[in-house]
């Protein structure tokens, strides 16, 4: 029976190498949210026979961002990377907003807080499109699964 999601996602902790408290909740959210409601059917491992659920370990090396895709063993069925060159500017602004968001929750109003969260969701909205795009062919995936894997792949691109 086709299970096509994603059970266990994992980050390469040696790729993060500083966090705050505003960004480990984004972290948390994202990962506990992705494990609750995803689809997940990488291609190549459904061609070979492997229907899910799958685990997910993402880590970043060179600039390119590795997927590797594991059946519930933890066998490796596949790795995807992907060029995370045309991400450097959504992920940067990105971070940018968030930084106005996380200092508006402390001292803004409520507008001005949703004004800049309305900018927050539609960076995010964009970058998780761009996700889509890349990973056509490869995986397929919805808005949803895209929007929270774009949150862990800037979780992976924080440096101090």
């Amino acid at each position: 029976m086709a299970d096509p999601r994603i059970s266990h996602i994992e980050l390469d902790e040696a790729t993060i190498v500083w966090r705050n408290a505003d960004v480990e909740q984004e972290r948390r959210v994202a990962i506990f949210d992705l494990i609750e409601e995803n689809t997940f059917r990488p291609l190549r491992a459904c061609a070979a026979g492997h229907e899910g659920p799958y685990r997910l370990r993402l880590s970043v090396t060179d600039g390119r961002l590795t997927l590797d895709v594991a059946d519930e063993a933890g066998a490796l069925l596949e790795s995807i990377v992907l060029g995370l060159g045309r991400f450097r500017r959504p992920i940067r602004e990105y971070f940018a907003i968030c930084d106005s968001y996380y200092q508006a929750i402390r001292r803004a109003t409520a507008q001005e807080i949703e004004t800049i969260d309305m900018a927050r969701r539609g960076i995010h909205n964009e970058a998780a499109e761009m996700l889509l795009e890349r990973l056509d062919g490869k995986v397929e995936t919805d808005f949803a699964t895209a929007r929270r894997l774009f949150t862990l792949i800037c979780v992976l691109h924080i440096r101090g």
